[in-house]
């Protein structure tokens, strides 16, 4: 797959892996801000402990990122670090991009408000999120802050329309991943999480099942009309 037919929007959550000089990778969160195919990519440089990332010319990196009911994947060197007019990392363009599924389910795009909790900390506040796109196997949510860790358990509860008729849907999910905020950024302090639902009783799977393929269908038909 090339890297341009991915058609990733400027401003795309991506994840940066290096390795430290122990060997051990170390991982971060920037934005894909341009993009010249058969030349270069431009990444926004990422923070650590509130200071920028110093990349050599000629250091390997891996990008990976979230991609349609999967991951993408490509390795890339890195050509120059920039600071002016602001920080910008300039990496080689790759020959392909990898491809691995995650999600056994077609996901689809909604506007939807839903209150998430995290189960594993119930001391900490529930935060409203904005759901980007849903699955029956999963969700993918931005919220305003930091609701917790990979691997913790969250519990979605959002109210839905499935042919006029509201219901509640709740769902419990592990948080597979999490894409941080960037300075650069479009949408500054936004912190995307990507849920995987854990197994729940059939009056849930149920609601669930309903909206998700009642988006597919209306999407399906306004995208014919």
């Amino acid at each position: 797959m090339r890297f341009e037919e991915l058609k990733l929007t400027y401003g795309y959550p991506l994840q940066l892996q290096t390795t430290n000089a122990a060997g051990q990778p170390e991982r971060y969160s920037c934005r894909l801000i341009g993009c010249l195919p058969g030349r270069s990519i431009l990444v926004s440089v990422p923070k650590a402990a509130g200071r920028l990332i110093r990349f050599r010319t000629g250091q390997k990196v891996v990008l990976r990122f979230m991609i349609d009911n999967g991951i993408g994947v490509f390795i890339s060197l890195v050509d120059i670090q920039t600071a002016d007019p602001y920080p910008i990392l300039h990496i080689s363009y790759p020959e392909n991009v990898s491809f691995k599924g995650i999600r056994s389910a077609t996901r689809v795009s909604v506007d939807l408000v839903a209150q998430i909790t995290n189960v594993d900390h119930p001391e900490m506040s529930a935060a409203s999120g904005q759901v980007a796109d849903i699955s029956t196997t999963g969700v993918r949510i931005d919220l305003a802050h930091q609701l917790g860790e990979i691997g913790e358990r969250l519990e979605l509860k959002a109210q839905v329309d499935i042919n006029g008729i509201s219901r509640t849907l709740i769902m419990m999910g592990i948080i597979r991943s999490r894409v941080e905020p960037s300075e650069d950024a479009a949408e500054d302090g936004v912190v995307g999480y990507g849920i995987e639902f854990l197994p729940t009783d059939e009056e849930r799977r149920l609601i669930l099942y309903a909206y998700v393929f009642g988006q597919i269908v209306l999407q399906d038909i306004s995208a014919n009309q």
